[in-house]
């Protein structure tokens, strides 16, 4: 057998670990997105990273080489839902981490409704109750490309499928409380005003 292969390290962290504005900023996107720990925010921040620098380079270059490369990240950040179809590489230049944090499977399966906090829509990933297209991903940190946005679902294997699931039944339960005590609220209203007004006639007609 050979030596094992080190394996790349696929982010880089902060250069200033004790920045009190990033860390800041941080939190306020772990809570934003429910990520588990920093790791996953400097995964995507890397990536971010990838994209801006592989922008710059091709808005310098001109050869051939630079031009099919140009050609390859603007379809990948198109298919990424990153850029609109009609942007260019300048468009790149503008994106920002929450652009990147849009597109984890784990914001779209809240934003779709399939859960009711981005907590919750971990969960269902990482227990393997999300499919994409056939597919099942456990990685909430998948980013979701803008053919297979459609083809999330529950897994034909989860119970979420049952519309009587309770966790699906918690918000339409709470509305229909609320529905009733709204109208009992209405009702109460009317009748203090029916009765207000038969006491003002009264003392009207005496």
């Amino acid at each position: 057998m050979g030596d094992t292969k080190k394996l790349k390290k696929k982010y880089s962290g902060p250069r200033h670990p004790w920045n009190k504005e990033r860390l800041d900023s941080e939190a306020i996107v772990r809570t934003t997105y429910g990520t588990v720990n920093k790791t996953e925010i400097y995964k995507m921040n890397s990536l971010l990273t990838d994209f801006l620098s592989a922008a710059k380079k091709s808005a310098t270059q001109s050869t051939n080489q630079d031009k099919i490369e140009k050609e390859q990240l603007l379809a990948k950040v198109k298919r990424l839902g990153l850029i609109t179809e009609n942007q260019t590489v300048n468009n790149i230049l503008n994106l920002e981490l929450k652009d990147v944090m849009e597109r984890r499977l784990q914001t779209i399966v809240m934003k779709k409704g399939l859960a009711r906090t981005i907590k919750q829509a971990r969960q269902m990933i990482t227990h393997k109750h999300i499919i994409v297209g056939n597919k099942v991903i456990p990685s909430p940190s998948y980013l979701v490309t803008v053919d297979d946005e459609s083809r999330i679902l529950y897994s034909p294997r989860s119970k979420f499928n049952d519309v009587e699931h309770p966790e699906r039944n918690k918000d339409t339960k709470k509305d229909e409380f609320e529905k009733v005590k709204s109208a009992e609220t209405k009702v109460q209203t009317d009748k203090e005003f029916v009765e207000e007004t038969a006491e003002v006639k009264e003392e009207v007609e005496g």
